[in-house]
């Protein structure tokens, strides 16, 4: 299961007069100074990358580390058993994954899924994952609510047996099928079974996927259950982290309280993983609905403590993990063979996969483009890297850890980074020990490493367009095959045996009759906003935030989709990919290289309403890093050589979405429902169509980048530990020069009649697809500035969150399906209510059916209940402070504030607004907007399944096809 506000707020505005030459300079570039001032030293970025701790462990083996960070009043808990699918016993593939589930279905004293007490508390970064290595189960929750995740993760660690059903166990193994089927409807849905059965052989703990077989899967027993988890769940087996508002003493007394009685359970039996050599080089062709002939060179290498993981992670960041790579230069920039490549590791503790791929360019002979990855591998073994390169991918990793630490749970932040070095390695600061060994690791390291792994015999897989001619429906499960050489791990860093001092158990049980009360909860305090605005117009915007050194901007411009010409659509997108192609001082490769020097990061992207470029900067750095961002926004080259280069890109990534069931849908939908002639009546990717995005020139881009990005039309938004003073001086120097137009800004025309309201199904055959694609909807009578929270409210009991309606109905009671979601999709303009719903395909017209009888029922009879009003309110209130735990959330806060025109203590008000809503007040407003009236349902699915099932439904069911299919 991945399902990866109170204080008046003072705003100061303040007016930046430009420097007099400011007219006379417009067309000139910025100033180059800043950004040839020399980066900050590598081992000042590594300085700045700590995660302090403290460590105990409880009588009965249980290890707890804590973190303390007061910045926010949350508190990350992770919990991570050494337990994964590499554990599983032929014929139980699938069932780690599965058991994780299972804990989420209640224990024995917090009966019912565990997503209702979490949400009721305001939980954010909630969730459960199971890898090959591990399984982890983590939330954040307010400082007052730390008993009840304590309480909630000791009773599914110690009381689970007796909650477990037949029913639930059912339930979830229809679930867990309907994830499987999900991932294997994807495009390269079969590339990592293939993967892993080739590479390790029958038996090995990695041969088989995490998702396991769909008979194994269908075989699970409640003996089984019981079984794994008496085997494996004990709190010997288990490291618990708590990270954020809290002191090691408070943390010994609440963890052993809730943890401390539950008895040890046996030593886990290690498992042997040697990393295997294939006899002899293996080549194979599969087919798939993909847009482009994909190339891989594959092998498996050594597990993450090894002496050659870091070098051999180094090898691959160096061929084609950075956006100046040899494999971007070589295969996409310089011959032009690929419209993408890659090199990267796949590391578990005890083995992994050293992976390269690339896709071929249209026109392309597919012999050629092998031919030149396999030199640029040759070279890379016979040549190794410069230092140059090791220094410019040490730096990006530098970087990226300390964007993690800004994260206090979730997947990657402080707490699982801390669980993860002692579970993997014995050691919480693992994490610096690696980064150093990143600092330190020479081109002779990385060459050695190469030669000792990737010349050894390769598994060469192409996966071509065409029908798929191999299902995953069973795939994932042990499978005979002859036994490769394999070596045993030679360690740069040895795991040992690493404890804390011992807390005595507890005299007596705490009392599990109920959950424990919340306690106090600090209220929100949003960062203040400061304002600012430049001599040509640009508005400058500040949330001062203390923090990791990091600085994240974002400029937005008053775009978006919304203003691509209608005759010309996918003009933005190519303009943006050309934007990365270089500037007039710096070619694509030197734009990249500068990014790489100062850990910094520049995208660009767009949305509905706006056209947006973001800075991720290392303070240290923060003057040349936004030098560098004036430069791409203000100067791009538009060089025409380079525009053919991005333009077969661009057709690429259209015909790739022609390949993948959601782009699809909502590529139907939203024409359907706005009409296509408003703005807003086009597919969300903005990619445009192939006959289009073919004609475009560079005087085309030019003229939206001058029309639509332009000083006056500009915010930049700012949040870090700088000061307004320190912004306003790096956007003078960057922008203070850009003259604002003498034209008047462009608008965008919304005054669009919407099509009249045609309830019927959409239906794209997408053939063998083993699930079916369901997306609906229809466009509101509501503007996304307009107050949205009573009606966001209510599709959250509808459909909005995990235990929503819909989504209790199809996943968890008839599991059908592995998600649904309803959403307001809500830009400045009409909003549009719709429904996401990815079903097994034998069900699809059945899934149909549940979802309108749910919606009458929601909108008519079954109004909101006070139960499903309570827990969402408390959830939204409680999950605030949560919510803006990060930067990134910060900032979404911010944009927000500013872009839809809320006061700057919107957040702060928002508890209030929440809790003046009454279930009479959702109904009303769910019921004034006929949600379920109206529907347009597109279907992406195997139309000879799907076809008889949609005739039963009383509606009209049209059929349409979205671009080439590939072939």
């Amino acid at each position: 299961m991945r399902l990866n506000t109170r204080l008046l707020i003072a705003a100061s505005a303040v007016s930046i007069m430009a420097a007099p030459a400011a007219t006379a300079l417009a067309n000139q570039a910025i100033p180059a100074a800043p950004a040839q001032a020399e980066p900050a030293p590598l081992e000042e970025l590594i300085a700045g990358v700590d995660i302090p701790y403290q460590m105990f462990t409880l009588e009965n083996g249980l290890t707890v580390l804590v973190h303390e960070d007061r910045k926010t009043p949350v508190v990350a808990v992770s919990v991570w058993y050494g337990v994964g699918s590499k554990h599983e016993p032929r014929g139980k593939t699938g069932f780690a994954h599965l058991f994780e589930h299972l804990m989420f279905n209640g224990s024995e004293n917090a009966p019912g899924d565990f997503f209702e007490p979490l949400q009721q508390v305001g939980a954010t970064d909630f969730n459960g994952t199971t890898w090959f290595d591990r399984t982890n189960y983590f939330q954040t929750v307010p400082t007052g609510a730390l008993d009840t995740a304590l309480f909630l993760e000791s009773d599914r660690m110690g009381h689970l047996l007796g909650a477990v059903t037949q029913e639930n166990l059912d339930n979830q193994i229809g679930v867990v099928q309907n994830e499987k089927r999900q991932g294997d409807n994807q495009p390269f849905g079969m590339v990592e079974y293939e993967q892993l059965e080739t590479l390790y052989p029958s038996g090995h703990p990695y041969h088989h996927s995490t998702i396991g077989s769909m008979d194994d899967l269908s075989g699970a027993t409640l003996e089984d259950v019981k079984s794994w988890f008496t085997g494996h769940y004990g709190p010997n087996n288990a490291v618990l982290v708590l990270a954020g508002d809290i002191d090691v003493e408070t943390a010994k007394q609440k963890v052993n309280r809730w943890f401390g009685s539950i008895p040890a359970g046996p030593e886990i039996e290690p498992v042997e993983a040697p990393v295997p050599t294939l006899d002899a080089p293996v080549s194979k062709v599969i087919y798939d609905q993909v847009s482009t002939p994909r190339v891989y060179r594959l092998w498996a290498i050594p597990g993450l403590n090894d002496q050659d993981a870091v070098p051999l992670e180094m090898a691959a960041r160096v061929l084609g993990g950075l956006a100046s790579s040899r494999l971007d230069n070589q295969l996409v920039r310089g011959k032009q063979l690929a419209v993408s490549a890659v090199a990267q590791t796949s590391t578990f503790a005890q083995a992994g996969q050293f992976e390269v791929y690339a896709d071929l360019k249209p026109g392309v002979e597919l012999a050629d483009l092998e031919a030149a990855l396999d030199a640029e591998l040759a070279d890379l073994i016979a040549n190794g890297p410069t230092e140059d390169e090791l220094q410019r991918a040490a730096t990006q990793y530098a970087a990226a850890e300390i964007r993690g630490l800004d994260n206090l749970g979730g997947f990657d932040g402080k707490a699982p980074t801390l669980a993860q070095g002692l579970l993997y390695a014995d050691d919480p600061e693992f994490y610096k020990k690696r980064l150093a060994r990143i600092a330190s690791v020479t081109p002779e390291e990385v060459q050695n490493a190469a030669i000792r792994w990737l010349d050894r015999p390769v598994f060469r897989l192409t996966v071509m367009p065409g029908k798929r001619q191999e299902g995953g429906e069973n795939r994932g499960g042990y499978v005979t095959g002859k036994t490769p050489p394999m070596r045993t791990p030679e360690y740069f860093w040895q795991p040992g045996s690493m404890t804390g001092p011992v807390v005595a158990a507890p005299k007596a049980e705490p009392d599990r009759s109920s959950l424990p009360a919340m306690g106090d909860l600090q209220p929100l305090e949003f960062p203040d906003i400061q304002r600012a605005v430049l001599n040509n117009g640009m508005e400058i915007y500040l949330a001062q935030r203390e923090g990791v050194p990091m600085i994240t901007a974002q400029i937005s411009f008053d775009a978006g989709h919304a203003a691509d010409p209608k005759d010309a659509l996918g003009t933005q997108s190519l303009m943006l990919e050309a934007m990365d192609a270089g500037t007039t001082t710096l070619d694509a490769t030197e734009l990249a290289i500068a990014q790489e020097r100062l850990g910094a990061s520049i995208s660009g992207s767009a949305n509905r309403d706006n056209t947006v470029f973001t800075l991720s900067a290392l303070e240290p750095n923060l003057a040349q890093s936004f030098a560098l961002l004036a430069d791409y926004v203000r100067n791009p080259a538009f060089d025409t050589s380079e525009l053919e280069r991005v333009r077969s890109q661009q057709l690429n990534r259209i015909n790739a979405e022609n390949t993948q069931p959601l782009a699809v849908a909502q590529k139907v939908l939203m024409p359907a429902i706005y009409g296509p002639a408003h703005p807003y009546g086009v597919p969300p990717s903005g990619l445009g169509e192939a006959s289009v995005v073919t004609e475009l020139t560079t005087q085309d881009l030019r003229k939206f980048h001058s029309t639509w990005l332009r000083p006056d039309q500009a915010r930049l938004y700012v949040v870090g530990d700088v000061t307004m003073e320190q912004v306003t001086s790096l956007a003078r120097q960057a922008f203070g020069n850009w003259a604002r137009p003498s034209a008047p800004a462009p608008e965008k025309n919304f005054d669009v009649a919407l099509p009249a309201p045609q309830p019927r199904v959409i239906l794209i055959d997408r053939p063998a697809s083993p699930q079916s694609m369901i997306f609906a909807g229809k466009v509101i009578d509501k503007k996304g500035t307009d107050d949205l929270v009573a009606l966001d409210a209510a599709n959250s009991v509808l459909g909005g969150s995990f235990l929503s309606r819909l989504n209790s109905d199809l996943r968890e009671t008839k599991g059908w399906s592995y998600g649904v979601r309803s959403l307001l999709v809500s830009p400045e303009e009409q909003v549009a209510f719709a429904v996401y719903a990815p079903v097994q395909a034998d069900r699809t017209g059945d899934s149909i059916a549940a979802l309108r009888e749910q919606m009458d029922g929601f909108l008519t009879a079954n109004g909101v209940s006070e139960d499903e009003l309570v827990r969402t309110v408390n959830g939204e209130v409680r999950g605030l402070p949560g919510t803006f735990e990060t930067s990134g959330g910060v900032l979404a806060g911010l944009v927000n504030i500013v872009e839809l025109d809320r006061p700057d203590n919107y957040y702060e008000l928002l508890p209030a607004k929440y809790e003046a809503l009454t279930p009479a007040m959702l109904d009303q407003v769910a019921r004034e907007q006929n949600l379920d009236d109206g529907l347009v349902w597109v279907v992406v699915g195997d139309a000879a399944t799907v076809r008889p099932q949609l005739d039963q439904l009383g509606l009209t069911v049209e059929t349409a096809t979205v671009g080439e299919a590939a072939e």
